[in-house]
């Protein structure tokens, strides 16, 4: 019986089983931020430990650093302390951390692939949640809490139960103005938030195969989202030709290797997997969140949900949504103003997402009274995108072009919503508070309809505010 690449790099990390059912995982790769290390490193030391592999371990910050004032000290005193823990921690551990001023900090979901750290058939975790995104390259990585970043920082390894693999099919072709967003958006409304608890996600079809790598990661990155624990793209060439020439991937003799083996832990065409999900690619449609949560979203060019449409608990959920974000069951979610608009995060804060945006926004501006921010998700990105001048389309469109970090997308740093303003984001999450204000409002959407969003002044159609089927046509 053949098996899944779930199941293919479980089994080749496990290191026993535990008395409890669970099974002690070898973490080859572990990811850590700011945020979450302090006080697990605070632990070790309680407990007399050290990092057991800190050539496993690599470092940046991301989530507290302001993206508007790049020059230390900070004006937030807790960020200028976080950062500085940081670095004596993985001074004193020998730990690789790209700080600041090493041109390579940034989101940590977004640094790891582009300095090809994430790798095929590698299991990795960091503490935070978003960490299912390295499963674009046919890993299985998981965002853990600060007990277990303590646990991997002192044995490389953590407890896990094993978990049952849905494989999610979009096949087809999708349309014109419909991007990667779009496409999970829609699995998280069809599945629900909580759909994918207990599974890991396999993500494949014709639309995946098409994909870029960092349209893979904006899907896999949203797994957690839908419930699931990880999510995951088999590898294969275009897989293989983004790692290529990385700092972090093998070279030399060592590449073919690598790639011999990373090919082996693709699924097996005959690989039994615990539920099958089949979508249509051409059933999709650019799609934003009306609600609370991920899975409370619409196509552009439909009317929101009737209470009485819904049953249960999703009724009681819509009924508070509605109140937060002060929206009218019934009605239609295009024409809703917005007060800022925001391009970033790990979900899409990376090149493509960038030039995407910059390829339509060029020669509109941003409308009056609304605030827009592109905030890059790292600097390498940043520096790639200065050089092709993606930044100056931004500014002369509106837009304040930041420094990388997280941003708007948690706002644990400057960047945050004031009172009530709804934002138009391409962040990952549009739970009450999530952007700095218990009142503020946050519409989830791909970046293009950010960038409609932002010149409209309002929840727009991209495909209509910029000509859509005329420019890709062009």
């Amino acid at each position: 019986m053949g098996k899944t690449l779930f199941h293919k790099v479980w089994e080749d990390h496990a290191v026993r089983k535990l008395p409890n059912g669970q099974t002690q995982l070898f973490i080859g790769t572990h990811l850590i931020h700011e945020v979450t290390s302090p006080q697990a490193f605070g632990m070790l030391r309680d407990l007399g430990l050290t990092v057991k592999y800190p050539s496993r371990t690599f470092a940046t910050v991301d989530h507290i650093v302001p993206t508007n004032e790049l020059v230390e000290p900070y004006s937030d005193p807790l960020a200028q302390a976080m950062i500085e823990a940081l670095r004596k921690n993985t001074k004193e551990s020998g730990i690789t951390f790209f700080d600041t001023n090493t041109g390579k900090q940034g989101v940590v979901h977004i640094v790891g692939p582009e300095q090809g750290i994430t790798q095929p058939g590698t299991t990795i975790a960091c503490g935070d949640s978003h960490t299912a995104t390295h499963g674009a390259f046919g890993a299985i990585a998981f965002g853990i809490g600060t007990s277990q970043v303590r646990d991997v920082l002192a044995t490389q390894t953590m407890a896990l139960s094993p978990l049952k693999v849905r494989r999610i099919n979009v096949d087809g072709k999708l349309a014109p103005g419909v991007y990667a967003k779009d496409v999970i958006l829609h699995i998280i409304r069809l599945l629900g938030v909580n759909g994918g608890i207990g599974f890991a996600y396999e993500y494949g079809g014709e639309v995946f195969d098409n994909f870029s790598m960092e349209e893979r990661m904006t899907v896999c990155n949203m797994s957690i989202e839908g419930g699931a624990r990880c999510g995951y793209v088999n590898p294969d060439q275009k897989t293989f030709d983004y790692l290529k020439g990385r700092p972090y991937s093998p070279n030399g003799a060592k590449w073919e290797d690598a790639v011999k083996k990373w090919k082996s832990y693709a699924s097996d065409k005959d690989a039994i997997y615990d539920d099958v999900v089949n979508i249509k690619a051409e059933d999709i449609k650019p799609t934003v969140t009306w609600g609370i949560n991920p899975g409370q979203a619409v196509f552009i060019d439909e009317n929101l949900p009737l209470l009485e449409e819904l049953e249960g608990s999703d009724r009681a959920t819509a009924a508070e949504a509605y109140e937060h974000m002060s929206l009218t069951p019934g009605a239609p979610i295009r024409g809703t103003k917005i007060d800022v608009a925001f391009i970033g995060s790990c979900t899409n804060g990376r090149l493509s997402d960038l030039d995407e945006v910059a390829k339509y926004l060029k020669g509109k501006h941003v409308a009056p009274g609304v605030t827009a921010i592109c905030v890059p998700g790292s600097q390498v990105v940043a520096k790639i995108a200065e050089e092709k001048g993606l930044d100056k389309v931004f500014r002369e469109a509106g837009f304040e072009w930041r420094g990388a970090g997280c941003s708007m997308c948690l706002a644990m740093n400057p960047d945050k919503l004031k009172g009530n303003q709804l934002s138009a984001s391409s962040s990952n999450r549009n739970f009450k508070g999530r952007q700095g204000s218990p009142t503020g409002r946050t519409i989830l959407m791909s970046p293009v309809m950010v960038a409609a969003a932002a010149v409209t002044g309002e929840v727009s159609d991209a495909r209509e505010v910029f000509g859509f089927a005329e420019t890709v046509s062009a």
